[in-house]
């Protein structure tokens, strides 16, 4: 199965191009959020240094949010147009989860961060058994304060990776020795891990319901929340 995997969550840009496992060729940038300006390039190059032709792709696996906005709406609207146009199977991924894959360890629990400002962040809690990667809490948009009570008990030592700076002293405040950092670098997601774990996951059976995970209401939402306060906006990205 010929993959395209494609991880533009936050500011690194992640594309790679896969036959089953096995890695044809990977770009990841880290120096812009020009997402836009380069995803489609830089998937067009991949597929030709592979040595395929778009019609030879398989399968699209993005990871769907939560991050930026504009990262994850970029990622989740190029995935689906290549999986509609080529008439190919999609999967979404969690890009916490994306993030977790960077740790093949089974003696820590992993928490994936991405700043959400102000204290807040995007976060979830994983762990590996038996080779396969497990969620022990869901992906949420929570602040500091209300993510601490709800690790704290946790006896293995939880491995924080991403974007960790505002958060660790306080964090190593709670969990003391039980707290890990991860090495910068494995903070960078990759599209080749997401690539192999997309490769075992179902395609989505409507590839047009896809929609972004952002996990918090998008600033529109939030204004046009305000003006209608007795409205509901379960549907509101989707409309729109």
């Amino acid at each position: 199965m010929k993959i395209l995997a494609i991880d533009t969550s936050n500011k690194p840009l992640s594309v790679a191009v896969m036959d089953n496992d096995q890695l044809l060729a990977q770009t990841t940038l880290t120096t812009h959020r020009k997402h836009a300006e380069f995803l489609m390039p830089v998937i067009e190059d991949l597929v030709k240094k592979a040595d395929l032709t778009p019609t030879d792709l398989d399968r699209v696996v993005v990871a769907d949010g939560p991050g930026s906005y504009t990262g994850i709406r970029m990622a989740v609207t190029a995935a689906k147009t290549i999986a509609n146009t080529l008439g190919i199977e999609l999967v979404t991924v969690s890009s916490l989860l994306n993030l977790a894959l960077n740790v093949q360890r089974a003696d820590v629990l992993i928490n994936p961060i991405f700043d959400g400002r102000n204290q807040n962040m995007f976060t979830g809690l994983y762990r590996w058994n038996h080779g396969t990667i497990e969620t022990v809490i869901e992906d949420q948009h929570i602040s500091l304060g209300k993510w601490l009570p709800a690790i704290s008990d946790y006896e293995q030592p939880i491995l924080i990776i991403g974007d960790t700076a505002s958060f660790e002293d306080d964090m190593r405040n709670v969990l003391h020795s039980r707290l890990l950092t991860a090495n910068p670098l494995m903070g960078i997601p990759s599209a080749a891990l997401l690539g192999q774990y997309g490769l075992a996951k179902s395609p989505v059976e409507d590839v047009d319901a896809v929609v972004p995970r952002y996990l918090r209401l998008t600033k529109a939402e939030a204004d046009w929340k305000k003006l209608h306060p007795n409205e509901d906006t379960h549907n509101y990205v989707e409309k729109v």
